[in-house]
């Protein structure tokens, strides 16, 4: 195994880098797909040495002695690391981030994101993303695949691409997609006090349910019916073909289904109709 301790502005090029496997506390990081040879650079160190290292083909990039380490900095100084990583377009991607910003850009493979409190952006990112947050954001343009979404207040915002399923649950945080539905796609949304605001296009097909117990529901869909029930109330019916499913059930936040026309430009939030 190559490794280098890294506590400087440093350059490393690297041969054969088939997984990324990050985890930075503050500061930020961007992975970016390319089909040039795959590089590190680190730009700036503050605090405890990055580690990085290569083996078999994994390439990892981690502070050194992680907790023991950063915990005794963090209460004296300041950490941080800014980094640029150059991988494969078909590179699976794993990032754990604390406060740390980052961007993806290109990759076509799985990503894996755990951040605490840092803002994530995709960009053309194709294939699997799962994403984990407390209160990070998570930013996404022309994805095309499917994506998993867990955070406590963090928001996801969608604009663009193609979507074969959408899973979303958080408890405060906002869903907001404008998004093409492939055949048979798969949206799930659940939130508790979180605003869903989601656009499609108006040939898409889809059983449709939206169901709150206390929030506003509205659609653009005229397809769409009133349903009520006990406790929940909700709107329920097929649009288009009806080959997809799209479920959105909150306690109390506002739900907004609109359609968009197929020739119409998506736009990064779905507009809120008063």
């Amino acid at each position: 195994m190559s490794r280098w301790t890294i506590d400087e502005p440093t350059t490393l090029g690297f041969d054969g880098v088939v997984a990324l496997r990050t985890t930075l506390i503050a500061g930020s990081v961007s992975v970016l797909a390319s089909d040039e040879r795959p590089s590190v650079i680190v730009g700036e160190v503050a605090g405890p040495p990055l580690l990085v290292g290569h083996e078999a083909g994994m390439l990892t990039i981690t502070h050194e002695r992680i907790w023991e380490g950063v915990l005794s900095w963090l209460r004296t100084q300041r950490v941080h690391a800014s980094i640029t990583v150059t991988v494969p377009r078909d590179c699976p991607v794993s990032l754990t981030l604390v406060s740390a910003d980052a961007l993806i850009t290109g990759v076509a493979a799985r990503t894996s994101i755990k951040s605490a409190s840092g803002g994530v952006t995709l960009d053309g990112v194709r294939g699997a993303v799962d994403a984990n947050t407390v209160s990070g954001a998570i930013e996404a343009q022309g994805l095309d695949g499917t994506v998993s979404f867990t955070s406590v207040s963090g928001d996801l915002s969608l604009a663009g691409g193609s979507v074969e399923r959408l899973a979303a649950r958080t408890v405060s945080g906002r869903v907001a997609a404008d998004m093409d539905l492939v055949g048979a796609s798969r949206v799930e949304v659940n939130t508790v006090s979180g605003e869903v605001a989601l656009r499609v296009p108006e040939s898409a097909g889809a059983e449709v349910a939206l169901t709150s117990a206390t929030g506003r529901i509205e659609t653009s869909f005229a397809g769409l019916g009133e349903r009520e029930r006990a406790v929940m109330r909700g709107v329920a019916g097929t649009i288009g073909d009806g080959a997809g499913r799209l479920t959105v059930n909150t306690v109390s936040g506002p739900v907004t289904l609109l359609g968009r026309e197929d020739d119409e430009p998506e736009i990064a939030e779905p507009r809120m109709e008063k």
